[in-house]
């Protein structure tokens, strides 16, 4: 096998109940390399998620092969950072408390944390709201500090499943740049879902277009432009014929 960041291959998922069983995943061949910024695409329902449930231990039982690393993931012993489509932050946490979540977990000193997180909320746009609560932060604020806590998990890889899908037009655009530059500064590797064609070609290296399910992939579509990348790529005409490709394999 040859050796990726994350690299699946030959993966099936089956569920099953009392009476039946439901196959979800069906042969599903994905990598990606270090520092690459990938993004799956697929009908709802397809899969997609439980791709990110396999990666991070959530579904441990499933046919085929998964590596971070060159390493088989039931022998990885680091962390893998996972946002939600939902920012799950704690209504009666402040947003710093919220946020010092994966420190506290990894046995940090809450004051030490705290620290760490103050000097970083700035990069996300939250300098001043560390004693809001989540009540009193918009959509795109609450996405940021979810991500801010996404990237404080000891890892290089974060898993992140529709963060703006709930986010209106002007947020999510304003969330995509911003993403690419948080990217850039951490040089994450990162996997992405989303059902937005535009936002998957804007901010991915790679694009895997899955098939309803049992999922498969049916398409991969390397996106050839530039970084950094700027909103001016949405209208020429090399953006138009990604999109074309993409929606016509949907």
């Amino acid at each position: 096998m040859e050796m990726h960041r994350i690299h699946m291959e030959n993966v099936h998922k089956d569920f099953y109940s009392e009476r039946d069983s439901l196959r979800v995943l069906d042969d599903i061949n994905i990598y990606a390399d270090e520092g690459e910024f990938i993004s799956i695409i697929g009908p709802s329902g397809c899969g997609k998620s439980t791709i990110f449930h396999i990666l991070t231990g959530l579904v441990n039982e499933y046919e085929g092969s998964v590596q971070i690393d060159g390493i088989p993931l039931s022998e990885y012993d680091k962390r893998v950072g996972y946002m939600h489509q939902k920012d799950l932050l704690m209504p009666w946490r402040n947003l710093i408390d919220n946020v010092i979540i994966p420190l506290e977990i990894q046995g940090e000193k809450k004051s030490d944390a705290k620290k760490k997180v103050m000097e970083l909320l700035p990069v996300f746009g939250l300098e001043g709201f560390e004693k809001s609560y989540p009540s009193e932060l918009s959509g795109g604020m609450r996405q940021r500090a979810a991500l801010l806590r996404t990237v404080l998990v000891e890892s290089d890889i974060m898993l992140l499943d529709e963060p703006f899908g709930a986010l209106d037009a002007i947020s999510r655009s304003k969330m995509q740049k911003w993403l690419l530059e948080i990217w850039s500064r951490f040089k994450r590797t990162v996997m992405f879902i989303t059902h937005d064609i535009e936002e998957a070609i804007f901010l991915s290296d790679r694009v895997y277009v899955l098939t309803n399910r049992p999922a498969t992939v049916l398409k991969e579509v390397k996106i050839d432009f530039e970084r950094p990348r700027n909103k001016e790529i949405l209208v020429s005409q090399k953006f138009l014929d990604y999109k074309k490709i993409l929606m016509d394999a949907l």
